[in-house]
């Protein structure tokens, strides 16, 4: 009943926006500017949650003591959805409808960002994914944005490496099917690789919640790949590579930006190593703008900044950016301002959005070496 009625004033908000043309849902002009944030700050994927939210703190704090923006301070409300893609949703209408947040920030993963990004959309309330790579994402609508790559790059980065730098020409693919992120980087991968001469010799599946690989792994040993492109979540990929060897399949894991936490190498332990994923920035880049940002992440938490929370920290900049520029703080100001933003100097690289929203720029290829400890490889420029 609670949700029927939030959708229903969700619905009359909207009405009163198109009305005024405004996306600004009943802010006070005087107050605090209130950006919401959805999360999974609980369940399976919570580092991605906790770390992102570190992320948005930092750079909001830094921003409120710089005296904010057009004069008044952030104020970031984060709500747990608790990684399911229903409360995802939820969460996003209860602030638009009841916190009348200026913008969005979230999702990470990307299902979750396709259940949030209608009701901003409808709202007229910008909104942008720190983490989602999937394309469908900011397809749903024009204020929607994203920090960061998409998976028709990542999966190009990941077969251009897997052909050219490993020299590979056999791969298998296991990937979650419940998982958007997965499904289309797999896609992505598959193409690509073959593309460029590789050949797939076995797609397997799995679903999220699985804890036992070993009957998929098997069928991929009998094809006697050199390597397993596995896009899942670092909770299935720690898992998957204590399975794989148990079963003596001696070979590399690639993946994706969806390894990346803190708990990857607590699940997977040393069947990890020696694997590869692409991801959005590295803590060993010499840039002093990046290790400006891993300075002061440590100095703040005690922790090493992962890319979750960097793009986090790059997420919220193109938003703050964008609200300096707009002339005002209405939704159609700000979308407008975004959508215009060339050559932001990101944490995780120099940011200009294309035509549909999303950033071009580099990857990086990292190697989990001895002791789970993350080396910078290589960096993969757009062609």
């Amino acid at each position: 009943m609670r949700l029927r009625s939030t959708v229903l004033l969700l619905a009359a908000l909207v009405a009163c926006q198109k009305q005024q043309g405004s996306g600004l849902v009943g802010a006070d002009a005087k107050g605090p500017i209130v950006i919401g944030h959805v999360a999974s700050t609980t369940g399976t994927e919570a580092t991605f949650g906790t770390s992102s939210d570190r992320g948005f703190r930092i750079f909001f704090d830094e921003l409120n003591a710089k005296g904010g923006i057009k004069g008044r301070q952030i104020k970031l409300v984060t709500l747990d959805d608790q990684g399911k893609p229903e409360e995802a949703a939820t969460a996003a209408t209860r602030l638009i409808a009841s916190d009348h947040v200026t913008a969005l920030l979230g999702e990470v993963a990307s299902t979750r960002s396709l259940w949030m990004a209608p009701k901003a959309q409808m709202a007229h309330v910008p909104m942008i994914s720190p983490s989602s790579t999937n394309e469908k994402v900011t397809a749903v609508g024009d204020y929607i944005f994203r920090a960061c790559f998409i998976d028709a790059f990542q999966g190009f980065v990941m077969a251009k490496f897997a052909h050219e730098t490993l020299k590979l020409s056999k791969v298998a693919i296991l990937k979650d099917v419940r998982n958007d992120y997965s499904v289309g980087l797999a896609k992505v991968f598959a193409e690509q690789f073959t593309k460029m001469g590789g050949t797939i010799v076995a797609t397997e599946s799995f679903s999220q919640g699985d804890v036992d690989f070993k009957a998929q792994l098997t069928n991929i040993k009998a094809k006697s790949p050199e390597a397993i492109f596995e896009p899942g979540y670092y909770t299935d990929t720690g898992l998957i590579a204590r399975q794989a060897k148990e079963l003596g399949l001696a070979v590399p894991l690639l993946g994706g930006d969806g390894w990346d936490s803190e708990k990857l190498y607590e699940i997977g332990g040393a069947a990890l190593e020696g694997s590869y994923f692409s991801n959005h920035y590295s803590v060993d880049d010499p840039s002093p703008r990046i290790q400006a940002f891993v300075a002061h992440y440590k100095q703040v938490t005690g922790l090493v900044p992962d890319s979750l929370a960097a793009q986090a920290y790059d997420a919220a900049g193109m938003l703050a950016d964008a609200m300096t520029r707009a002339p005002d703080l209405s939704g159609p100001s700000i979308r407008d301002a975004l959508a215009t933003m060339k050559n932001f100097a990101g944490v995780t690289g120099d940011i200009s959005l294309d035509a549909n929203r999303n950033p071009v720029k580099p990857a990086v290829v990292l190697k989990i070496g001895k002791g789970g400890k993350y080396e910078f490889v290589t960096r993969i420029q757009p062609e």
